[in-house]
């Protein structure tokens, strides 16, 4: 039986650190181990030549860059490198936004099929987007599918609602059992300033939009919690001092970047997990199945996109308006008074990721709809 010859396309590849990194990783791996033969093209990280490699037995092609402009890579390399592997493919993968893959497939005369998946809207560069805008469409327009992970992707974006009748839900997922095999260490408890306090976390990237200046904000209003914050970024200093104007020292605990195993241990010995982003640049938010695999309730908020699809209110966590302090501090004040409401809502929570969101399901259903048996 002839192999399903699958062009992986993004921005970026492992060991780069990133929630959609982390994906196509998934992808380019493990739909190897449903037959098809995945080659992945990204770009370098770095100014430089084109490397090629292989990683956990995936061929690999970084391309050659003159580096990053608007949050994306520059490189003529890449678009000579689309267009020779993509003549061996019988589907092109390609993860939005990334506008350099637009135009190489536009230079390209591949004539298979193209699948998208799309992540996010691009909401911070308004004048890329404006040049951008073009490519885009005829993107949407070329493609034969378009993999959203919630129903909130379409409905939130700008472009989708349009492309609706080809869009299909493929959710981001997780190995549960690799969560759960882990050698569990009270990492957030050993650092509790009081050895009652509820305890609080958040990991992520500290930027403008994963919402953290509101969570300290609404942590001044939180009785008996402390709050643990992973994550490092442009924001880290400016957070930190706001800690301190407020207060805050004893409460909140930065600490910085964490290893995989460290952030499973922090998964596990928490109470309560926070994602307070303010923008729909937070399309998914796979932090919070990281968090429910383990049996923990989530506080989110009702952005404009997949994030409350994932941990529903009132049934594995508490959902609250984007940067809403009192409503933020009111769902945590929530949590933490009430055991017995966290551990329900833990337990929906552990229940629901095993149900839609095993990476094992979803990775066939990618490639039943690579392959074109799913094509309706």
């Amino acid at each position: 039986m002839k192999k399903l010859k699958v062009l992986e396309v993004n921005k970026a590849y492992y060991p780069h650190i990133g929630g959609i990194e982390t994906l196509v990783k998934q992808y380019s791996e493990e739909l190897g181990e449903f037959g098809a033969d995945v080659r992945t093209l990204v770009c370098r990280d770095d100014k430089g030549g084109t490397v090629k490699e292989v990683v956990n037995g995936v061929p690999v092609i970084r391309a050659g860059s003159f580096g990053t402009y608007f949050s994306c890579p520059l490189s003529l390399h890449f678009i000579r490198e689309f267009r020779r592997m993509a003549k061996k493919a019988d589907v092109v993968h390609i993860n939005v936004p990334f506008p350099l893959a637009d135009a190489a497939l536009l230079l390209s005369g591949f004539k298979g099929r193209v699948v998208v998946s799309w992540h996010s809207d691009i909401v911070k560069q308004k004048k890329l987007l404006a040049l951008y805008k073009p490519l885009l469409k005829y993107l949407l327009n070329r493609a034969d599918m378009i993999f959203v992970a919630t129903e909130g992707h379409i409905d939130g974006s700008d472009f989708l609602p349009e492309y609706r009748e080809k869009c299909r839900i493929l959710p981001y997922g997780v190995t549960v059992e690799d969560y759960l095999n882990i050698d569990r260490k009270p990492i957030l408890t050993e650092k509790l300033t009081d050895k009652n306090s509820v305890k609080v976390f958040f990991t992520g990237r500290l930027v403008y939009y994963k919402g953290v200046d509101v969570l300290l904000k609404a942590f001044a209003k939180v009785k008996n919690c402390e709050l643990f914050i992973a994550g490092t970024g442009e924001l880290e200093n400016s957070l930190k001092t706001c800690a301190e104007s407020r207060g805050l020292t004893e409460k909140v605990h930065f600490l910085g970047f964490l290893s995989d195993e460290e952030l499973r241990q922090a998964y596990a010995d928490c109470d309560i997990f926070v994602l307070p982003s303010v923008v729909k640049s937070e399309a998914f938010g796979i932090v919070q199945l990281e968090a429910m695999v383990y049996g923990k309730p989530v506080i989110n908020t009702n952005l404009p996109s997949g994030v409350p699809h994932v941990s529903i209110d009132g049934e594995t966590g508490l959902t609250v308006p984007p940067s809403d302090v009192k409503a933020l501090a009111k769902a945590i004040n929530r949590l933490a008074e009430d055991k017995e409401l966290r551990e329900e809502l833990g337990r929906n929570a552990a229940e629901r990721v095993k149900e839609k969101f095993s990476e094992k399901k979803i990775i066939r259903s990618l490639y039943g709809y690579l392959s074109g048996e799913d094509s309706r």
